[in-house]
């Protein structure tokens, strides 16, 4: 059956503005049923965990719930969970109680810098997996020359946050998990375009952000429960030492935990479907992929005619992301030009610091990036193609 776009739509109040959204790969909107979960949350009485009374149940509830939500969503188990304020402050947390001097981290170009400096910055030493600059492939043959006996981590993306490129993950897993070294996957960018296995991607930590699939400025580290117990992050005396709340720190945004089950339960339900929740999901974020790879032969094909445009990267497997420049205007001016247009995109190195640095783009101010998520029509294709080729009069 088609993906049902306009039911889809209607759920987010924002979409009612006027404005075409391409800007998803920063960060979604979020459906009305978030927006009510969250208030709901405040509306009903909440309190900290621990207590012996119902509004501190309640919280409890609501931290269980979530876990089990993001869990289903990826395709990992509750217990091991890891719920933060993002993703950056989860990976910075980690990273430090993972490696440190004597180990090796393999790190790659491709990345958000969210998935790079907090492995730099450990004191162990790096080995750079390099990207193709002109597909935006990330070689997974480099990796056997990479990976050995010292490597203590493999930091990889499962998709670039600018050109949308999904690299071989499970097959860049395979030799780490060979040579004994323990895989982290920033897969922030890609959950939001289609079904997530992170068993199947061979993901020891899996990375997520609410924020980018639907849902509130909440982020997520999924793991093996059994794996977490090696580890012991820095903590509290006084805060519990189990797994995954040792890897917690601080008051939990119990309100805002609420909504991401919300999200979960919005992704799950964009297309009618039967069973548990994470084999919905795995329905929905396929129909969902197969609309936004749909839309998105159009918007990079009208880019790709267009004389006055450079397109970045062009690889095999991507998400819904475009990434390009305009002659004759900064990325900053063709972005102000489309705002003025009524369409969002943005504009930038958008934190992939060192993927912008391969292109050689990254100090002359990066580029556009428009990207598209579940929520986006040909509507929006359309009125992105129309104003980008404005610029060029």
């Amino acid at each position: 059956m088609p993906f049902p776009i306009k039911a889809v739509r209607s759920a987010y109040p924002a979409l009612t503005d006027g404005f075409a959204y391409l800007d998803g790969a920063a960060g979604t909107q979020t459906p009305q049923m978030v927006i009510d979960a969250i208030s709901s949350a405040y509306r009903t009485g909440i309190g900290n965990v621990g207590g012996a009374f119902p509004a501190s149940h309640r919280s409890g509830a609501i931290v269980t719930g979530c876990r089990a939500a993001v869990a289903d969503l990826v395709g990992g188990h509750p217990d091991g969970v890891i719920l933060g304020p993002n993703m950056t402050t989860l990976t910075y947390r980690l990273a430090r109680a993972i490696a440190g001097p004597g180990d090796e981290v393999v790190l790659s170009r491709l990345d958000h810098d969210a998935n790079v400096r907090p492995w730099t910055q450990t004191g162990a030493t790096v080995r750079w997996a390099e990207v193709d600059p002109v597909t935006g492939e990330l070689p997974v043959d480099q990796y056997a020359e990479l990976i050995g006996e010292r490597t203590r981590v493999v930091a990889v993306t499962a998709a670039s946050n600018i050109l949308g490129t999904r690299p071989d993950v499970a097959a860049i897993a395979e030799l780490a998990h060979r040579a004994g070294a323990l895989t982290y996957v920033d897969g922030v960018h890609a959950t939001a375009h289609g079904p997530v296995d992170m068993r199947a991607l061979g993901a020891d930590f899996y990375a997520t952000s609410a924020y980018k699939w639907a849902g509130p400025h909440i982020g997520a580290v999924v793991a093996d429960p059994a794996l977490l117990e090696t580890i012991s992050p820095d903590k509290l005396a006084s805060s519990p030492d189990t797994v995954p709340h040792r890897f917690e720190t601080g008051t939990a945004a119990f309100a805002d935990l609420e909504g991401v089950t919300a999200a979960v339960d919005h992704l799950a339900a964009m297309v009618p479907g039967t069973g548990t929740r994470r084999e919905r999901l795995l329905t929905s974020m396929a129909a969902a992929e197969e609309h936004e790879r749909e839309l998105f032969a159009g918007l990079i094909a009208g880019l790709e005619t267009m004389p006055h445009v450079t397109v970045y990267g062009k690889p095999a497997r991507r998400t819904a992301t475009a990434y390009f420049n305009v002659a004759g205007h900064t990325p900053r001016q063709a972005a102000g030009h489309l705002a003025g247009l009524g369409v969002n995109v943005w504009n930038g190195h958008n934190y992939a610091w060192e993927l912008t640095g391969a292109l050689g783009i990254r100090d002359s101010g990066g580029a556009v990036r428009a990207g598209l998520v579940h929520y986006n029509d040909a509507s929006d294709v359309d009125r992105l193609l129309e104003g980008v080729a404005r610029l060029s009069w």
